[in-house]
């Protein structure tokens, strides 16, 4: 005969006080401890074993969910599970489940301290923090990085994609790049809404469609000379790491950041070092005679590692000091950078050298892929006869 459920009443099991258990039937007890604590109590057998399950209490589990619950259990016992086996599980579960939940603001912090000593300054770090910080972190910065779709990236995105394209540009690949990182690190799943081709390239339009292209104001070669002749009028280690830097065509951390050990002046040769150079790779300069002397004058009175050192003993030179050297010159309309184009305009209006030899000069990444397979070398020979001839223009007697 089958054993008879729902014996309690919703009335009974409030008034009742007398410490014991009152079965319900199925297995369901209604529990009072001696201190008048009322609980929900789910016994079973198991393998010959009497076995006992709190199912919470009264306060917060009523008598119709407490049989809810009892029912719940009686199907694991029919399919052969063990319900008190079945709860540690999901306890695991959702511990697993919550020690994994980050928030993309968690996982941005944890990217960038990953990333941070392969970057080439602090500055960098500090601009991933500051642009996150600003645009993305109001958005979704508490939310959990799984949880993170295109209609938020787009909430951060679409405000500034046509006003502040750089900086929205930015922002979308730091987004992109944490959310994969998270992928990785198994705290989301899915395809990354952040990603630009084959995703946002068909919600947003194209950089080149909304910002205008700013290029570096540029000398014009053809006042190159006279200009190196009122450079050389200068005094200081600015004066000297410009026109350094002028010679060489290379960029202004690589110029400042130059430390001795970089040099053979025997063999004419600078060798920046790959964790120097934007592109991630080793890049040789030949040496005109004008760019030796100078760092023969510097080698002179060197009192650190670097050829061109800052104010405070230790410390390079300031990436600032050059263009505040311009602006003394009454020259505030150009930048330090834009040197390399009044080089790149001639070489190319004025000799014969080819495109590729002045793209490597620049230490340009080729972009096309089978052409770089091939480019192997760094036409350095050529490149030496190159600076020479452009040492030589810089030098000429002024119109």
């Amino acid at each position: 005969m089958a054993r008879k459920i729902h014996r309690l009443t919703a009335l009974a099991v409030s008034r009742t006080t007398q410490a014991g258990l009152y079965g319900d039937g199925g297995g369901l007890y209604l529990q009072i401890t001696p201190a008048g604590v009322k609980s929900w109590l789910f016994r079973y057998m198991r393998q010959g074993k009497a076995r006992g399950m709190g199912l919470g209490p009264l306060h917060t589990i009523n008598l119709a969910e407490a049989r809810s619950k009892a029912l719940a259990c009686r199907k694991l016992l029919l399919d052969g599970a063990d319900p008190l086996e079945a709860k540690r599980q999901h306890r695991i579960s959702v511990a697993l489940s919550n020690a994994k939940s980050m928030t993309f603001e968690q996982c941005a912090t944890a990217y960038i301290a990953a990333h941070k000593a392969g970057w080439k300054s602090e500055k960098h770090a500090s601009q991933w923090t500051n642009t996150l910080e600003t645009y993305a972190y109001p958005i979704f910065g508490k939310l959990p990085v799984a949880s993170i779709d295109t209609a938020l990236v787009m909430k951060v995105l679409e405000p500034i994609w046509t006003t502040k394209t750089e900086t929205a540009t930015r922002v979308r690949g730091r987004m992109e790049s944490v959310l994969n990182w998270a992928s990785v690190r198994g705290y989301r799943e899915g395809e990354n809404p952040a990603r630009w081709k084959g995703h946002l390239d068909h919600l947003l339009p194209k950089r080149s469609k909304v910002a205008e292209v700013h290029h570096h104001p540029a000398l014009a070669y053809a006042d190159a000379p006279d200009f190196m002749v009122e450079l050389r009028q200068q005094e200081g280690i600015a004066a000297e790491a410009l026109e350094f830097l002028i010679l060489t065509a290379c960029r202004t951390n690589e110029v400042i950041g130059a430390r001795w050990k970089e040099f053979d002046l025997a063999e004419k040769t600078w060798v920046v070092p790959a964790a120097r150079m934007k592109a991630g790779k080793e890049h040789r300069v030949p040496l005109s005679p004008r760019a030796l002397t100078i760092l023969k004058g510097l080698r002179k009175q060197a009192q650190d590692e670097f050829v061109f050192p800052g104010q405070q003993p230790g410390k390079f030179l300031s990436n600032m000091a050059m263009l505040e050297l311009l602006k003394r010159m009454k020259l505030d309309g150009l930048t330090v950078h834009g040197f390399r184009s009044t080089f790149r305009d001639w070489v190319g209006e004025t000799t014969n050298f080819p495109r590729e030899v002045a793209e490597a000069a620049l230490a340009h990444a080729i972009k096309d892929k089978a052409e770089a397979a091939y480019a192997r070398g760094d036409l350095f020979a050529k490149r030496r006869r190159m600076f020479e001839n452009w040492a030589r223009y810089l030098a000429r007697h002024p119109a």
